[in-house]
């Protein structure tokens, strides 16, 4: 990986620092970072290893007590630490070009600097606009389209007229616009209902491994702006997610539950069907939701109340 020189680190993240201009190969922890490294502090809890920690240079908050001329003094040293890593470290090989072992139907149209690896399916009329980055053994189904930028990592699977935004990032085994899990029963059977919406991903979304998206009954599956989804993800026909929402490893959204913007959930949460979860609510780890939640309000347990209902309940039980 190429070294980086620290002054431009500083300049890219409008830093303050005092100490020297040398060049770094990397992001490591406090405690594990080199004398070529760069760190970061973002949890106070770790702050003893600014004293110890072998790093050329140390992201810090503006705010935070005390000098060493190897702080660089930055906002918000997190996200200057995601920025930094994005901008000059996260280099991850791509197919080169079109592989020729890729199968791509004469009638679909690929953007310009599109890569595509080898044994990927690009099915009929599917549109892939600039920059897309296709690894292999992904199979596009007919009509889908695919916006500039987008990554799809191997062993993905999208079916057919799906919608996928800009930028998006799409982790391995990530399966999208499989039916939703609609029966009608009748005379001791259940027969199938027939899917045929689509799932439409709006850009900036980043999905999780062996995450599934299941496409609509009718309509629309929608996935809002900038939501992040972790691994192992299940998401029931026409759910819709909110913008810049943010689900954990293992949950699972029943169909038609509707979730506003910045809803947050934590990992191994279910939520019933036809539900509707308020802009700002937050729900705790194992959490199962049976009923709406307003706007802004944290709820947890089994099943789900407001924290403060939670904490009465737990407080009740030690009497």
């Amino acid at each position: 990986m190429p070294a980086v020189a620290l002054s431009d680190i500083v300049t890219f993240v409008s830093g303050r620092y005092r100490g020297p201009d040398v060049a770094v190969v990397g992001v490591a922890s406090l405690a594990e970072a080199s004398s070529e490294q760069l760190s970061f502090l973002s949890n106070p809890k770790y702050a003893p290893l600014l004293g110890e920690t072998k790093a050329a240079a140390v992201l810090v908050a503006d705010e935070l007590e005390g000098d060493s001329p190897t702080w660089i003094r930055v906002a918000n040293p997190y996200y200057a630490m995601a920025t930094v890593v994005a901008r000059f470290f996260a280099v991850r090989p791509k197919p080169a070009g079109v592989s020729p072992q890729a199968s791509i139907a004469p009638s679909a149209k690929l953007g310009r600097d599109v890569r595509v690896g080898a044994f990927a399916s690009i099915g009929d009329d599917v549109e892939l606009g600039d920059e897309v980055v296709i690894y292999p053994h992904v199979t596009i189904e007919a009509g889908t389209i695919v916006g500039d930028g987008t990554i799809v990592y191997p062993q993905v699977s999208i079916y057919s007229g799906c919608r996928i935004g800009r930028r998006c990032v799409i982790h391995s085994g990530v399966v999208i616009g499989s039916d939703g899990f609609g029966f009608a029963t009748e005379g001791g059977r259940h027969h199938k209902i027939p899917q045929i919406g689509i799932v439409r991903i709006e850009d900036d979304v980043e999905i999780g491994a062996g995450t599934t998206i299941d496409r609509a009954a009718l309509g629309e599956t929608v996935i809002g702006e900038g939501t992040k989804i972790d691994n192992l993800v299940q998401i029931g026909h026409n759910v819709r997610v909110g913008r810049h929402c943010f689900l954990v490893a293992q949950v699972g959204i029943a169909g038609s539950t509707v979730l506003g913007d910045y809803v947050q959930v934590g990992g191994q949460s279910g939520f019933a069907g036809h539900l509707k979860i308020g802009d700002r609510a937050r729900v705790y780890s194992k959490s199962a939701v049976f009923e709406d939640v307003p706007a802004g309000v944290w709820v947890r347990g089994i099943p789900a109340v407001s924290q403060r209902e939670y904490v009465r309940q737990q407080r009740e039980k030690k009497k």
